[in-house]
């Protein structure tokens, strides 16, 4: 994988977990991994990638379960590739638990 997909999937999550990247300095202050924000700021934008030790921190904090999937491994390269957060996760896991709401959902939603 290219360091600029990588980044690109860092960026994603920090932002859909809401975190600033000093927040993301901070934590891995604290994890013994210091890493300054110019350096987050480098991860994200392709100029380099993080250690693996660091990318397994940084996959905890912005709880990325399938660390294989999220980053492209295991599946088809999509041209737009679609990272569920965990609340959308669990919609799907309702969806599937409901079926008998599934034509009634379709329908708010508009989906054919």
């Amino acid at each position: 994988m290219e360091n600029k997909q990588i980044g690109h999937v860092l960026k994603y999550y920090r932002k859909a977990k809401n975190l600033t990247v000093s927040n993301v300095s901070e934590y891995l202050s604290e994890k013994n991994f210091p890493a300054a924000p110019k350096t987050i700021y480098g991860w994200e934008n392709g100029h380099s990638q993080p250690n693996t030790e660091t990318l397994l921190l940084l996959c905890n904090l912005y709880e990325i379960e399938d660390i294989l999937y999220a980053f492209g491994y295991g599946k088809v390269p999509s041209a737009d590739p679609v990272h569920l957060t965990s609340h959308e996760e669990e919609l799907i896991r309702q969806y599937r638990k409901h079926p008998e709401l599934q034509s009634a959902i379709d329908k708010i939603l508009d989906i054919n």
